[in-house]
Formats: C-alpha cells, structure tokens, sequence
C-alpha cells in the first residue's frame, strides 16, 4: 500500500502532508515553493510509493469557488499530465488556515514561531489530509 499526500497549493508556497504506508496517520511533510513544487513531487514519488494526490478545494462561503481556484487549476492539469496513473482528489479546505493558526496556539507556540506562514501552510495540508481521512 503507498501513501496519500495532500497539497495545500498556493501561490508562494505550498504545503505537502502524507499518509504512512498503511494509510492510518496523517502528517505533515515539508512546506515547498510553489514554483519548485512538481519538481519536488517528482523527487518524492521516486522514492516512495503514492496512491492518491489530494488537493485542497477553496470555496467561499457560499460554495462557489474561491479566486485561488484559477491558480489551481492549471497545477491540477500538470499534476495529472505529470503522473497520470495516480488519482486526484479534491477536498473541500475553508476555514484550515484558521484551523491550522488555531492549532499552533493550542500546541503552545509563541507568537514569533506563529508568523512562520511556511508551517500554517503544512499543518493546512495536513488538516486536509485528515479531513478526506475522516470523511472517506
């Protein structure tokens, strides 16, 4: 069995999560820059066995699709012409910033370690990992 790996895509910087091998724990990975994200996936899947892309949905509050879609977009196009026999999933991922932000304070980081954007990012990925986890 390989690994799930969620992508938390933005327009900077984009966070990854995986799966064990087993498909049980979800964790956080490593945060990339968007530009050097393919790259780093093509890295990653030569090393370990992945299953199943999972890639964040943004939506409004009112179901329509975020601004961000546009960007995701042509990633996805290039995400499946680049690995074609691996599915793609899309998660529905409002309110994981939040979520994640809320999460570093929970765990007791200090403000200075709460500014770090590149682990808000990973902790989102991971959320949404966690949430096709939960819900498939």
């Amino acid at each position: 069995m390989g690994r799930i790996l969620a992508i938390d895509y933005g327009k900077v910087r984009t966070g990854i999560a995986v799966t064990d091998e087993l498909q049980i724990i979800a964790s956080g990975l490593t945060t990339v820059f968007t530009k050097e994200l393919l790259e780093f996936l093509s890295s990653y899947v030569t090393k370990e066995t992945v299953d199943l892309f999972i890639v964040g949905l943004p939506k409004q509050m009112n179901n329509e699709p975020s601004e961000s879609e546009s960007l995701i977009i042509p990633f996805l196009k290039k995400l499946e012409a680049k690995f074609p026999s691996t599915p793609i999933t899309r998660v529905d991922e409002r309110f994981t910033s939040k979520m994640a932000f809320q999460t570093m304070i929970d765990s007791g980081l200090k403000k200075k370690q709460r500014q770090n954007k590149a682990l808000i990012d990973e902790i989102s990925a991971t959320l949404i990992l966690q949430s096709y986890m939960y819900n498939k």
